[in-house]
């Protein structure tokens, strides 16, 4: 089958393209930043265009391979932070590509299923148990607003021109070539032989963490699966929290430094203090999450050893 992914250089992108390539399937992205055809190639990617998710891109696409099975839809905003830095930018990184991806599969691709990359942010704060997909949405950041735009935009287009999407929302994903968040700043700070950590907030927020290798198997998963419904949302998540001081003992501990932690107490805005996952819903896919915790830290600090060293 062919399947499109925007957003196919990015930190989830990337891998996504190797779990379809890998099945099988012949890949084809657009999103930004440069990519030699040769690095492309060697990623699975059989086509990259390097720009925005628009008509122009997306019927070079057709042109060339004929209009898609699939589309992954993971060009967005990727961050609280510069989402409250830089709104406007945020709002046309993730509401306005995610528009015109929908205009163009309605004029031209309605039989096209659409996989949106979504993000527990649309939750936002006063969960403290797992969250159920159900649960009324109180973003407390642009970034978590502007997913829930973008998911209400979906089922817009699906109750008024027949498009299939399904919505996976994300929890914290991590893993290899993750270069950014806590996992980077703390790996960066021991590579450093930094001998105190100091983090903000309190350490108790508790998050789901899921390997991203995991996540991008979940993600073909339910494009493949069967689709009982036009328009569904899912919960990419585990189901299984883990606090973020427990986060950095662990990274420190597969690191083998004796590091200590300080956390400053205050919470930075639009952090809420828990996002946990209820995976009713995955489980009930059949999917199973195959990296534990303890083998992803692992990993990660053997990863930023390595890039590190070359």
């Amino acid at each position: 089958m062919s399947m499109w992914v925007t957003g196919a250089n990015g930190f989830i992108g990337r891998h996504l393209v190797r779990e379809l390539a890998a099945g099988g399937h012949a890949v084809h992205g657009v999103g930004h930043g440069a990519l030699d055809p040769a690095d492309a190639r060697a990623l699975g990617l059989q086509t990259w265009i390097n720009g925005e998710v628009d008509a122009a891109n997306l019927n070079a696409l057709a042109a060339a391979h004929g209009l898609p099975s699939h589309v992954f839809h993971l060009a967005g905003g990727s961050s609280v932070g510069l989402s409250i830095e830089r709104p406007f930018e945020d709002f046309s990184r993730t509401v306005a590509s995610t528009a015109r991806l929908l205009e163009w599969l309605r004029s031209f691709a309605p039989e096209t299923r659409l996989i949106v990359v979504s993000s527990a942010a649309v939750y936002g704060a006063d969960h403290a148990g797992p969250i159920p997909e159900s649960a009324v949405l109180t973003p407390m950041s642009p970034y978590g607003h502007h997913k829930l735009m973008m998911e209400q935009l979906c089922q817009s287009y699906v109750q008024s021109f027949g498009i299939r999407c399904a919505v996976v929302r994300l929890f914290s994903v991590y893993g290899p070539n993750l270069r950014k968040q806590l996992l980077w700043d703390i790996c960066s700070r021991l590579r450093n032989e930094q001998r105190t950590l100091n983090l903000g907030g309190t350490g108790a927020e508790i998050r789901d963490w899921t390997d991203v290798r995991d996540v991008v198997r979940l993600l073909a998963h339910v494009a493949e699966g069967t689709w009982k419904d036009d328009f569904d949302v899912i919960n990419g998540g585990s189901g299984r929290g883990v606090s973020v001081a427990g986060i950095a003992e662990g990274l420190i501990g597969h690191w083998g430094s004796k590091t200590a932690v300080q956390f400053s107490g205050v919470g930075r805005p639009g952090d809420p203090t828990s996002l946990l996952a209820d995976n009713a819903r995955v489980l009930a896919m059949n999917f199973d999450w195959r990296i534990p915790l303890e083998r992803g830290l692992a990993d990660y600090v053997a990863w930023f050893k390595g890039q590190t060293r070359a």
